[in-house]
């Protein structure tokens, strides 16, 4: 789930040098100002040396600072980039600066990072930048199976996956496994997300929800609308969110009446996964609920869930117009087209 988060300018400030940001860091009296945040971006190898020389000398709590604004600005400006930055804190002596790195470079499908974070699962001391590890690698296994990477290394990364989930590594670090294990087509992943589900553990519960979500197997709706009325805020969270990536329709009832939930995070999820369901009452569920919401978050999710409305229910139309029964007919002739063919050539 998502926690508030802090406000950052939108616009790079000009006249700024590289030495006037590592002097900024090195400045306890003042808070490091947002506008530097920007000259982090894209660095080259002259600045990386400049900053290892600093970086040691600022304080923990100050690089954990950092990190967490250079998170949200990486969310929220598509045309940074901090990969290189945060390849050179992920090997930080502290655990939640390495922690925070991950999570910053979990935007970014360079081939080279799946060694790293192998690297940080297999020997990291800390099991919250183990856990982040793992699921920073669901995003390789996913880029695997659209066939983006080599099979040779998503095999490698799947079966490390694997070999965690059934060690006795932490939990936090197992479910996370399972959670990026979602992505992958391996046959055994399925009895692995229903021994998950099955377990009656809350957290266990989720992750299964999560892994459900990203297999794309319709198999799993009846588990996620079972979820859904959880009296558990975390799974009901998770059943919304893998309702809409599922785009279940039997759970559209379901996710309307969450638009009255008392939590914020399970109305969002419930908003989002009923854009990407569509259907009648959508529209006007969502129009109805950003009159008389006060919430400035809330009203921008539901902005761009209706856009969302209105591509998803676009394709829908798409895909109903472009199938016809006849293209079955001519899929069938085809085939018994080419038999024939073998029969004569026999």
């Amino acid at each position: 789930m998502t926690s508030k988060q802090k406000s950052v300018p939108s616009e790079n400030p000009s006249k700024v040098t590289f030495p006037d940001v590592l002097k900024a860091m090195l400045d306890e009296s003042k808070p490091f100002h947002p506008r530097y945040l920007y000259h982090l971006s894209d660095l080259e190898e002259p600045q990386l040396q400049q900053l290892e020389d600093a970086w040691s000398q600022v304080t923990d709590q100050r690089r954990q600072s950092i990190l967490e604004d250079i998170e949200e600005l990486g969310e929220t400006n598509l045309t940074l980039s901090f990969e290189e930055f945060s390849r050179f804190t992920v090997r930080d002596s502290d655990p939640r600066v390495r922690e925070l790195s991950v999570r910053v470079l979990w935007e970014y499908e360079s081939p080279s990072l799946a060694p790293l974070y192998l690297d940080l699962l297999a020997k990291d001391s800390q099991v919250n930048v183990r856990a982040v590890a793992a699921t920073a690698l669901g995003k390789f296994v996913y880029l695997g199976e659209i066939e983006d990477l080599p099979q040779e290394i998503l095999d490698q990364i799947v079966d490390r996956l694997l070999e965690i989930y059934r060690s006795s590594e932490a939990q936090q670090v197992r479910r996370s496994a399972l959670e990026s294990l979602g992505y992958s087509s391996r046959e055994e992943v399925n009895s692995l997300i229903e021994n998950a589900y099955h377990s009656g553990v809350q957290d266990w519960i989720a992750s299964a929800l999560i892994a459900m979500s990203r297999t794309a197997h319709q198999k799993w709706e009846p588990y996620v609308i079972e979820m859904l009325e959880s009296d558990e805020d975390d799974v009901r969270y998770e059943a919304a969110r893998a309702a809409g990536e599922l785009e279940t329709k039997k759970a559209k009832p379901l996710l309307m009446a969450m638009l009255d939930d008392s939590s914020s995070e399970i109305r969002m999820a419930a908003i989002w996964s009923l854009s990407q369901i569509g259907g009648e009452g959508v529209e006007d569920a969502l129009i109805q609920l950003y009159e008389e919401t006060e919430d400035d978050e809330e009203t921008d999710l539901i902005d761009l869930a209706l856009d969302n409305l209105s591509f998803t229910e676009d394709m829908q139309l798409f895909t109903m117009l472009e199938y016809s029964p006849d293209d079955d007919e001519e899929d069938e002739e085809d085939w018994v087209e080419f038999y024939n063919l073998d029969e004569e050539d026999d």
